[in-house]
C-alpha cells in the first residue's frame, strides 16, 4: 500500500468535494484541514475544478488533494498538472486505469461486480472504490463479494452519512469511505465554511471512536 492509500485509512472518511467556483476552494482548503480531515477529492465534474484543485494543492501543502469523476487520460493529465495527487473515477476504464499505473499515479477505479473486481485486480490494483455503495447493496454486498478477494480493500462512495458511515469504518474490508455530507454544496454556495468545519469535526471524531 503506497503513502497515498496510507493517508486514506488514516483520514477514514474522503470529503468528495464539487466546487462551482474557484473561490471557493481556498476556505474550503482550510475548514478540510481545521476540521481534521486533510483529504480533498475534487470532482472533475465543473469547469471549475482544475483551478480548484491548483489553489488547494498550492495554498495548503500538507492537505492531500486529488480528482474524482476522471473520466479520461486527458483529465489525468489536467489534474495532475494542477496539483492532483490521486485519481479517482466512478467506473473501471482499462485504459484509464493503466495509463495511471504508467505514470505511477494512484488511482482507485468505481466498480459494483466480481467481473470488475478482476479486472482491477488483473491490472494490479489491490484497493478500489465501490460505487454507488448505497443503491449497490451497502457493506453487505462488499463483505460478500470481497470474501473471494481476501486482500482487496475497498473505499464504498454513495449515499454514505454520518448515520451509517460507522459499520462501513468498523469493516476490515473498508479502507475509507468517500462522503460529501460534511461539504455540501449548499454549505459552499452559502459561503458557511464554520459549519463545514465542525462536519469535518464530527466526521473525524467519528472515525477516530471506530477505527
Amino acid at each position: 500500500m503506497n503513502d497515498i492509500l496510507k493517508k486514506f485509512y488514516e483520514t477514514g472518511i474522503i470529503p468528495v468535494v464539487v466546487l462551482n467556483d474557484a473561490k471557493d476552494a481556498k476556505p474550503l482548503g482550510k475548514a478540510l484541514i481545521e476540521g481534521g480531515l486533510p483529504v480533498a477529492e475534487v470532482t472533475f465534474r465543473t469547469d471549475a475544478a482544475e483551478e480548484s484543485i491548483r489553489i488547494l494543492a498550492t495554498e495548503y501543502p500538507d492537505l492531500l488533494v486529488g480528482a474524482g469523476t476522471v473520466l479520461t487520460t486527458e483529465q489525468v493529465d489536467l489534474a495532475v498538472k494542477a496539483g492532483a495527487k490521486f485519481i479517482v473515477s466512478p467506473g473501471l476504464n482499462p485504459k484509464v486505469v493503466q495509463y495511471c499505473i504508467d505514470h505511477d499515479i494512484p488511482i482507485v477505479p468505481g466498480v459494483v461486480t466480481p467481473g470488475e473486481i478482476e479486472k482491477a485486480l488483473e491490472l494490479g490494483l489491490d484497493v478500489v472504490k465501490f460505487f454507488p455503495a448505497e443503491p449497490s447493496g451497502g457493506l453487505p454486498m462488499i463483505k460478500a463479494v470481497g470474501a473471494a478477494y481476501t486482500k482487496l480493500k475497498f473505499m464504498p462512495t454513495g449515499g454514505i452519512n454520518a448515520k451509517n458511515v460507522v459499520e462501513y469504518l468498523k469493516s476490515d474490508k473498508i479502507i475509507a469511505c468517500g462522503g460529501s455530507w460534511m461539504v455540501k454544496n449548499d454549505l459552499i454556495t452559502a459561503g458557511d465554511f464554520e459549519k463545514i468545519t465542525s462536519l469535518c469535526r464530527e466526521a473525524a471524531e467519528i472515525v477516530k471512536c471506530n477505527r
